[in-house]
């Protein structure tokens, strides 16, 4: 596709298949977020069908709400997730000593078109799981976990998606981080040689989607935080391969 462009300038002035993507997947994020926001009780459904409720202790205060979520102390998740952790931070290191290995070998004409999605991918990590997500939305979004709201066991309000006056303090809900790196990983798919996307993209797709499954069935995100978190990666990512295919597209006009 990024080819294409090279070789055929004058298609620039129509709107590229990234750009595309990025619209309608940037769209369906914000209506997403408006149907988490408007139905709440989608979230508190989700969350309530694997909270298990138990008895109270004598010291607990009147209408307290007492149990757990039992995939929490599930010792396969926690190993699980010990080793889901550690991939996207492999795939980083990758993607870092790609370009280095690319301009050893091709010096000056190091940038190639995969090379170049390599970037994109570096960019779209650092700009959404790292900036956006970890740094902005679950520093101050201020929505208490679930296990961490009155209506599972812990002491703070119920807040719906998209809204900021929740009274976490640090490391919040919405969105989720682990999910927005599940998100990324699905995107490297496109950065595999085509004979490899089956054998290795299908166990990153599962990968993909158990990170934000584990999530909500240990009751440390609700539904609408790893949807919204998951997508965020998929938008971001198809934002700047617009960015690189638009200025792509230009370059060859331009010398």
């Amino acid at each position: 596709m990024y080819d294409d462009y090279i070789a055929y300038p004058k298609r620039a002035t129509s709107l590229s298949r990234p750009l595309v993507s990025f619209l309608t997947l940037f769209a369906f994020w914000w209506l997403l977020l408006l149907v988490f926001n408007r139905f709440p009780e989608i979230d508190l459904s989700v969350a309530q069908s694997v909270f298990t409720n138990a008895p109270c202790s004598a010291s607990d205060p009147i209408g307290k709400v007492c149990g757990i979520f039992a995939y929490d102390r599930n010792m396969l998740f926690a190993f699980l997730r010990a080793v889901t952790l550690v991939l996207p931070y492999i795939a980083i290191i990758i993607l870092l000593a790609l370009p280095l290995l690319s301009w050893k070998r091709l010096g000056p004409l190091w940038r190639t078109p995969k090379i170049n999605q390599c970037i994109a991918a570096l960019l779209s990590v650092a700009l959404g799981c790292g900036l956006i997500v970890n740094l902005i939305l679950k520093g101050f979004s201020g929505r208490p976990r679930p296990r961490g709201t009155n209506l599972f066991g812990g002491t703070l309000d119920f807040i719906q998606a998209g809204s900021f006056a929740g009274k976490c303090l640090r490391n919040c809900s919405f969105i989720s981080g682990e999910a927005s790196s599940a998100g990324w990983l699905l995107c490297l798919i496109l950065l595999l040689p085509p004979r490899w996307r089956l054998p290795l993209g299908a166990p990153l797709a599962i990968v993909s989607l158990l990170m934000p499954t584990m999530r909500v069935l240990t009751g440390a995100h609700y539904l609408s935080d790893v949807v919204l978190g998951w997508l965020s990666s998929l938008v971001i990512f198809a934002g700047i391969l617009a960015v690189f295919e638009f200025f792509g597209s230009r370059s060859p006009q331009q010398t």
